[in-house]
């Protein structure tokens, strides 16, 4: 389980740079909510990532690997959404 809370936790992190990206290019407002809309396709490409090591390198099913990768993928895909309706 550690595991999966650093890999979350590396999802808010780079939901953080994509907010602050956002935020400069775009201002506070419209440029949050498009850094948030850019992260979520990028998260989703490194939740898939995790899940692909788990499967490949780890010896896990991708049975076993499926609820962890939506728990991974959701948690800092839902802040974002919350960011993208309070900016957008």
């Amino acid at each position: 389980m550690a595991h999966t809370a650093k890999i979350v936790l590396l999802g808010f992190l780079l939901l953080a740079a994509c907010l602050i990206v956002g935020r400069a290019l775009g201002g506070p407002g419209a440029g949050v909510a498009t850094g948030a809309k850019i992260f979520i396709p990028l998260w989703f490409i490194g939740a898939g990532i995790n899940m692909w090591f788990g499967v490949t390198k780890a010896g896990y099913s991708v049975a076993d690997e499926a609820p962890i990768f939506v728990l991974v993928f959701a948690i800092p895909a839902l802040a974002a959404g919350f960011a993208a309706w309070l900016g957008g």
